[in-house]
């Protein structure tokens, strides 16, 4: 699993008949800044994710791929190698929180 940030949408109006009405999600990896350790920052790579909690751009949120992507009631039987299975609220590091939900 890993944290990431939303940066965008997928629309797909050709796809194969199981990935109809999914909801896909560009996202930016996240990691703690190795500087400071006081906030979160983005790695400068992207995916597309199938959204199955209903996020939004700018919202951190939880990203599982490979298998684990097809582990939930939703996405078992879909062609898909990472999902959002999670909005993150907070992140804490070392006892100090680098990310809040606004």
């Amino acid at each position: 699993m890993f944290l990431a940030r939303v940066t965008g949408s997928v629309v797909s109006t050709q796809k194969v008949e199981s990935m109809r009405g999914q909801k896909l999600l560009i996202v930016e990896p996240l990691r703690v800044d190795e500087k400071d350790q006081s906030s979160l920052k983005g790695t400068g790579r992207t995916f597309i994710c199938v959204d199955t909690v209903g996020s939004g751009e700018g919202e951190t949120v939880l990203i599982v791929q490979g298998s684990s992507a097809r582990f939930t009631e939703e996405t078992k039987k879909l062609p898909i190698d990472a999902a959002i299975i999670g909005i993150v609220d907070t992140v804490e590091v070392l006892g100090k929180n680098v990310f809040g939900a606004k």
